[in-house]
């Protein structure tokens, strides 16, 4: 008996640019290699927004590689080895939303994410709206909602969250504040 479904490839064996300060590349590494050595690589992040205006806000399943179990109110992830930021910010938004025909999403600013301890990561940050009904990925996504911007405040004591979107989320205030 014959299957047609492909194996999944591991994550660790994904080829990431690895970037100097100035977002320059500066060389080439497996993700898992990336990680392990603290090498600074590019990321997307996405806030999606459903036709009501509520944000996507999931909780990362316990296999990823970086924050496994926290929650999220972005999705994105890294950007690959010779793609743009538009195109990962475009793969990975309907990846993790489980959809496809969404609009490219809007690129807000990018920002250098470095917690001191080994995660630097050049970040674009990108919004998008999603009219589409999701049916998010189950490697990626444990549980979803969308929830309003104050649930969304009220929850930020509450719940532990992944600490670079913690930093790009008080960013996008910032931006959308000025």
């Amino acid at each position: 008996m014959t299957t047609n479904s492909l194996p999944v490839p591991d994550p660790r064996e994904e080829i990431l640019a690895i970037v100097d300060e100035n977002d320059e590349v500066v060389g080439e590494a497996p993700r898992g290699e990336a990680y392990a050595r603290g090498l600074r690589h590019r990321c997307v992040f996405i806030q999606a927004r459903d036709a009501e205006g509520r944000v996507f806000v999931h909780r990362r399943t316990p296999v990823k590689l970086v924050f496994p179990s926290m929650y999220d109110m972005f999705v994105g992830g890294v950007v690959g080895a010779g793609e743009s930021y538009d195109d990962a910010a475009l793969r990975e938004a309907e990846e993790e939303l489980g959809v496809h025909g969404l609009p490219r999403p809007t690129p807000l600013f990018k920002f250098l994410y470095d917690d001191g301890a080994g995660h630097s990561w050049w970040s674009y940050l990108y919004e998008v709206r999603c009219d589409l009904p999701v049916s998010p990925q189950v490697e990626e996504v444990a549980w979803h909602a969308f929830l309003t911007d104050a649930e969304l405040e009220q929850r930020l004591g509450e719940w532990a969250w992944v600490p670079d979107g913690l930093a790009a989320y008080e960013r996008l205030r910032e931006f959308r504040a000025g």
